[in-house]
């Protein structure tokens, strides 16, 4: 069984993800750039949307147990000031995600604090949010990277982590789910696969073993199942590529159901 990453590990591709984000920044031909994954940002937007959040989620770190987040650091990304001129930019950049690192160093992987998710399979603590930092680093340069023209996958050790930490972070919930219960399985090319169950109870992950030409596949354990790289289901899974640019067995009309599905928590 697949190891989740180690919290330094953690640390280290927040780090990474943040130095490829400020390069893609650094050779867009204009900050006014727009963001085709982001509709109706600019490069600039994306810039003070990632940079906001690392200071923002170095607060909540900061603040250890609470049960919403601290008002001044809510007021203080509302009115975030962030400087027009690009290299006064990427040094503003460089020094919000250094904040948040230090925040998480500081309080170690399981100091409790504030966050938006469900605890159902992901925690409420620093490590949670670390691990769910490292996503949206990659993800925004991902972004950047169109933007600039240059858009590139994932990196691997990034991906096959992140299809798990979408689907216990941003899917799990003890929500009631409004249609007939199913299952989707997501299978990586990489070897790595999890069942994402819906029904009344909720929605909850579990790692499955991958489908090998011995023993195929179960069509009738789920509903739909999804075949792709790890970078391509975490980019669909966040809304950067469509289904159709994945292989899907089974009912491809459910994928728009759990895309539609807003959860009462």
């Amino acid at each position: 069984m697949e190891k989740n990453l180690e919290f330094p590990d953690l640390l280290r591709l927040i780090d990474e993800r943040s130095t490829a984000f400020r390069a893609a920044v650094a050779a867009a031909p204009s900050l006014d750039a727009q963001v085709p994954t982001c509709p109706g940002w600019t490069l600039f937007d994306l810039v003070k949307h990632l940079g906001g959040g690392d200071r923002f989620w170095a607060a909540i770190v900061g603040a250890g147990p609470a049960d919403a987040p601290p008002a001044e650091a809510t007021a203080a990304r509302a009115a975030l000031e962030v400087p027009r001129e690009r290299e006064a930019l990427l040094a503003w950049l460089a020094a919000s995600t250094q904040l948040l690192l230090s925040a998480l160093r500081e309080a170690g992987p399981d100091v409790g604090c504030w966050a938006w998710w469900s605890a159902l399979q992901t925690p409420r603590t620093s490590g949670g949010v670390a691990r769910h930092r490292v996503q949206e680093s990659a993800v925004h340069t991902y972004d950047a990277q169109l933007a600039a023209g240059a858009p590139q996958p994932l990196p691997t050790e990034v991906a096959l982590d992140g299809v798990e930490e979408f689907l216990f972070t941003c899917v799990a919930t003890p929500s009631a789910w409004p249609h007939k219960p199913t299952a989707f399985d997501f299978h990586t090319a990489e070897g790595r696969s999890w069942r994402l169950t819906v029904d009344g109870d909720g929605a909850r992950s579990t790692r499955i073993p991958a489908p090998t030409a011995a023993t195929g596949e179960d069509s009738d354990a789920a509903g739909a199942s999804i075949h792709g790289t790890a970078s391509e289901l975490v980019l669909y899974l966040y809304d950067r590529i469509p289904a159709d640019s994945l292989h899907v067995d089974g009912d491809a009309g459910l994928l728009d159901l759990l895309r539609a599905w807003e959860p009462e928590e």
